[in-house]
């Protein structure tokens, strides 16, 4: 009779790529409250490319590979089409907190919803990260004249704005960027703080750009719509009531590292280059609206609410700025 009573343990394996830093401390912070909320008895294991291939990540968590995953729109733009409205360029979202409010209006819209239910997956919380920015090498690039043949790593809205002035974007993984870098595959590397960070890139760096701001990428952490339904009540009130509790732990790691980015560009010798205004008026001028509108007009074409879509995510800016 005891034996019935007890509650049944859980375990899930969670696949995400690189190592521990920034960007997967929400992960680690749901695990914990997990955990702490169901005594034990439900667990996540968290593997650092242990189970899948960063590109991979959504498949895996199509076939029931794993129950849970972190992934970047980016990385497989047909797959997951409604949540690329995120990654448009100059959308202009200021900080975390807006990007949180953004992404959290776009997982929630019914085309979203649909369009990940046929990977059987069910997007859970997102991964915010600041405004991407490049390092590169060699003399800094400043004007659009400077982007003319330059080669980046960059990849969704990003890669098409340096497309739009004349850069040769490639979407080499975030793993691979050192690499590319490192031999000349590329000439910069646009990345959010963290990830110039983890992934070495600022080590090959001469020069960072401060406030060029082009976008940013959007990463959904997404769970086994299969595994989350065979969740007991119990658990499944854990997973759900600590996600807001795992964005804020975030928010929180992420802010510290934006304090001290300054004094890690100083202590690697980097040069900290300010756009002028003007520049990243022509730059937006040229990358903004003409994406915008195609990427608006493809999605009507797919059968998918891409007006509406962009609305929401101006309206829920709007509304985050008035807020803040």
């Amino acid at each position: 009779m005891s034996f019935a009573l007890e509650a049944s343990a859980t375990e899930w394996n969670v696949s995400v790529w690189g190592k521990r830093r920034a960007f997967t401390e929400h992960v680690e912070k749901l695990a914990e409250l997990v955990s702490e909320k169901t005594g034990g008895e439900f667990t996540m294991n968290v593997s650092y490319g242990g189970l899948s291939k960063n590109r991979e990540n959504l498949d895996g968590i199509s076939i029931g590979a794993f129950e849970m995953a972190q992934f970047c729109a980016g990385y497989h733009r047909d797959k997951n089409r409604v949540i690329t409205v995120l990654e448009l360029p100059f959308l202009g979202v200021e900080n975390l907190e807006q990007e949180v409010a953004v992404s959290a209006a776009v997982y929630a819209h019914p085309a979203a919803t649909e369009e990940m239910a046929q990977w059987n997956a069910k997007l859970l919380m997102t991964s915010p990260m600041p405004q991407y920015n490049l390092v590169g090498t060699g003399d800094p690039r400043s004007t659009l004249a400077d982007f003319e043949g330059m080669r980046v790593r960059a990849t969704g809205g990003i890669g098409n704005a340096f497309s739009a002035v004349g850069g040769v974007p490639t979407s080499v993984t975030a793993t691979e960027a050192y690499q590319a870098m490192e031999s000349g595959v590329v000439d910069t590397v646009a990345f959010a703080q963290h990830a110039h960070l983890s992934f070495g890139t600022i080590n090959q760096a001469d020069w960072w750009t401060a406030n060029l701001n082009p976008g940013t990428v959007n990463c959904p952490v997404v769970v086994n719509i299969d595994a989350y339904e065979a969740l007991s009540d119990e658990h499944r009130a854990a997973l759900d009531s600590s996600v807001p509790e795992a964005i804020e732990h975030y928010l929180t790691n992420y802010a510290s590292l934006l304090e001290r980015w300054d004094s890690v560009l100083e202590e690697k010798g980097v040069q900290k280059v300010e756009i002028d205004a003007g520049v990243i008026e022509e730059f937006r001028a040229k990358a903004a609206d003409p994406i915008r509108d195609q990427w608006i007009a493809d999605m009507e074409a797919q059968g998918l609410p891409g007006q509406e879509l962009y609305d929401l995510v101006a309206k829920t800016l709007a509304d985050a700025k008035g807020g803040s």
